[in-house]
């Protein structure tokens, strides 16, 4: 009878650890996630007050500063609520909830990469025509489009998952509530569910690779055909920064997503998933940061007014 009721909520375990190692990966989150909120609002209130950063690039980054905190903030204050209490029992419409707007905001980062491909892509390879292409009217457009793709492609697999009977056992041994641990706990048929993965992934993962890597491939052949040493160095900065971030967010995404379960343990996806809901929020702002010539010159002329006034 107890494995035909009806789940109402789930056991998030979280990492079971000690008192003592539960308090210091607390401590060590805690300041990850300050460290992202501050580090992507920093991005985001230069790029909004500098003049020198209204183009279409820094717009972008903008775009990718808010997706990350929204990816953070949906994962970590439950995860350090997990971490002081060794678990956390969570209502299945908070866990759906969670769902939906992690993943949402994972599938709006995604179709944002490859646009920003293409903007990097307009700016090394059709660099007379980048300012009457890249408009401020179409950079709003494409990240509604963004945005709007990412949200009706996860709202499909959210109802989906909602019309899923689950029964039965209800922990879930994961740090949040995320589609491979939910399908785990389903006691009907998830045939559906497994068709929706393939169809809808496509569009959400195998086609911004594929524009992200045609781009990179046009960008690379108009770098070498540049004679001088300065201007290939000059043209390849502009956009190794999206490149790193690229190649981040994807070799993650795909070792959790692609790479089949089987092989990969509980342990190893716990932290494979830290990286691209924890460790690529935090890593964005300071590789845009490091090794952007006008992000320094931003920060540096905004603490400048702030030490005179």
């Amino acid at each position: 009878e107890n494995n035909l009721t009806a789940v109402t909520e789930f056991l998030l375990l979280g990492f079971q650890s000690s008192q003592c190692s539960g308090i210091f990966l607390f401590c060590l989150f805690l300041g990850i996630y300050c460290g992202t909120i501050c580090g992507n609002l920093l991005i985001i209130t230069l790029v909004s007050t500098s003049k020198n950063l209204h183009t279409p690039m820094y717009f972008f980054i903008s775009q990718l500063s808010i997706s990350d905190m929204l990816v953070i903030t949906d994962i970590a204050p439950n995860m350090l609520h997990m971490l002081l209490n060794n678990g956390r029992i969570i209502a299945f419409i908070d866990c759906i909830a969670q769902f939906y707007f992690f993943s949402t905001s994972e599938a709006f980062e995604c179709f944002l990469l490859a646009v920003m491909s293409y903007d990097r892509y307009v700016a090394i390879c059709n660099p007379l025509h980048y300012t009457s292409i890249m408009t401020n009217a179409l950079c709003v457009i494409l990240t509604i489009i963004c945005w709007l793709l990412g949200l009706s492609v996860i709202s499909v697999y959210t109802i989906t998952i909602t019309k899923l009977t689950f029964c039965g056992r209800n922990i879930i041994n994961h740090l949040f509530c995320d589609l491979v641990p939910l399908l785990e706990l389903v006691c009907s048929d998830t045939s559906i569910m497994q068709l929706e993965m393939y169809i809808l992934g496509f569009p959400i993962v195998f086609v911004p690779t594929t524009i992200i890597v045609m781009s990179y491939t046009c960008i690379v052949l108009a770098i070498l055909r540049i004679p001088s040493s300065t201007g290939r160095h000059k043209a390849f900065s502009t956009c190794s920064s999206h490149l790193i971030v690229v190649s981040i967010f994807y070799w993650t995404l795909f070792s959790v997503y692609v790479v089949p379960t089987k092989d990969i343990t509980l342990s190893m996806s716990k932290i494979l998933s830290l990286l691209y809901t924890v460790f690529t929020p935090l890593v964005n702002p300071i590789i845009y940061s490091l090794r952007n010539e006008d992000i320094k010159k931003a920060v540096q002329k905004t603490l400048y007014k702030q030490i005179i006034w």
